[in-house]
């Protein structure tokens, strides 16, 4: 199995820290508003990540954080004039409600920056303590000067930072790329006691500090979107190199963006559509199969007509399972046979290299296919077992009930619009025949004024 790291640019062998189990740790939401469907691409591509873990058998811990203090939410506070601890309890309730809705699994654990402060506290002085950081004026910064292998996961060069769009301009600073570790309280805003005086954590030092709490000081996998490289997780590796003196992380992905016109979606930029908006439009797994389709590190353009193309690619799915009785047959074990089985290691061989989940969403087209021209069960069995692994088919047997449902009524509303047309025609014996046999069929006619309706009995 290869993963394509970031810090080495190159794909390598999973080798995981502890036989048999994957530590994941994948940066999560500042709950200062509602996550827009570009943020959505990254949580739900780590979803399969996880999942496709669990199929090969690993035991995973899956841990995504949550911000809940920083500049965004002090002012989302001041916009709402509600307190910052009522800001990230609303949008926290939110980010939970729409990945559910989104059909993403529940993380192992969902750490608040808030609840680290002592541990933040603590790795700020010890960096301190080693030459990694320096106080001014209460505020504590990291040296980048220190840490000589600075810049090593984005590439960047320690004398080409200078003041720019991602470097903020600090007089008091030693060098304009430090990055702040503790931040001084202003007047009115959230803050808690430290050595250095009252003020609130970085956030950067907030995630080296959860993810090392719950996963260790080296885990697996750190994962993010691709923004988050420069300066992020850059600034994390330098926090836990300087504090315990080993990786943080030995394999570090990144998902690229979700586009709008060739322009990256991003609140910043104001050219979002939020995830519980586009679920108004589209369901989960219909936005499910349009990110899968394209590799995780590929940018992809926001596109309603191509996400009208996934929807009908999901209903294929399900007319294959229908058609060949899946919701009768889901209970029988299958035995593949050699064209089942050579598919089935398709899709595995493409998940292996890279999570390529665009080859295995050709699989499961295959496997939909022959389903259908077949009639052979076990075809909807692979597709099923392999569909799962990708996040499709989390509510099947609701989804094939429902499915099944609205074939009826629309066959029932079809004989209704026939009778009415023979009666029309003056046809009375086909007009009365299809009403005695849906009576047989326990399903009762009534005409009136507004029309033929009808009702079980």
């Amino acid at each position: 199995m290869k993963i394509y790291n970031t810090l080495t640019r190159k794909k390598e062998e999973f080798v995981p820290v502890t036989s048999g189990k994957v530590k994941i740790y994948l940066c999560g939401p500042t709950v200062y508003n509602y996550f827009h469907i570009g943020n959505a691409r990254t949580f739900l591509f780590f979803d399969v990540v996880r999942k496709y873990f669990i199929y090969k058998g690993f035991d995973v811990t899956y841990v995504q954080n949550i911000t809940d203090i920083d500049d965004n939410l002090i002012n989302q506070s001041n916009k709402e004039k509600i307190p910052v601890p009522k800001i990230a309890e609303k949008y926290i309730k939110a980010f939970l409600d729409d990945t559910a809705a989104i059909g993403i699994s529940p993380a192992d654990h969902n750490p608040k920056a808030t609840e680290y402060l002592a541990e933040m506290i603590g790795l700020i002085k010890d960096l301190e303590k080693k030459g990694f950081a320096y106080e001014v004026n209460g505020d504590v910064y990291f040296s980048i000067e220190a840490d000589k292998t600075y810049g090593e996961l984005s590439g960047k060069n320690i004398e080409d930072l200078q003041v720019g769009a991602r470097v903020e301009e600090n007089t008091q600073k030693k060098h304009p790329g430090d990055f702040t570790l503790w931040k001084k309280a202003k007047p009115g805003e959230p803050k808690w006691q430290s050595p250095w005086g009252e003020g609130r954590p970085g956030w950067h030092t907030e995630c080296v500090v959860m993810s090392q709490k719950l996963l260790g000081k080296t885990f697996d996998i750190h994962g993010g979107a691709i923004d988050l490289i420069f300066p992020h997780h850059e600034n994390e590796i330098a926090q836990s190199r300087g504090a315990n003196n080993c990786l943080h992380a030995n394999y570090w992905m990144h998902g690229g963006f979700l586009n709008i016109t060739g322009e990256k979606m991003s609140k910043s930029l104001d050219n979002f559509f939020l995830t519980r908006d586009v679920l108004k439009k589209f369901d989960a797994e219909t936005i499910r199969f349009f990110f899968l389709s394209k590799h995780y590190r590929s940018s992809i353009d926001y596109n309603e007509a191509i996400l009208q193309e996934s929807e009908q690619a999901v209903k294929n799915f399900y007319s294959a399972l229908r058609k060949v009785g899946y919701q009768i047959l889901r209970d029988e074990v299958p035995e593949y046979t050699e064209d089942q089985l050579k598919m089935k290691e398709t899709f595995i061989n493409a998940m292996d290299d890279d999570f390529n989940t665009a080859i295995a969403i050709s699989v499961l087209f295959e496997a939909a296919k022959k389903a259908r021209n077949t009639d052979d069960a076990n075809y909807a069995h692979l597709l099923v077992e392999l569909g799962s692994v990708l996040g499709f088919f989390t509510d099947l047997e609701s989804k094939l009930k429902d499915n099944v449902d609205s074939i009826s009524n629309d066959l029932i509303q079809l004989l209704i619009d026939y009778r009415n047309r023979f009666k029309k025609e003056k046809n009375w014996a086909l007009a009365d025949a299809i009403r005695d046999d849906l009576k047989k069929l326990g399903i009762q006619l009534k005409d009136t004024a507004a029309g033929t309706e009808w009702e079980m009995d």
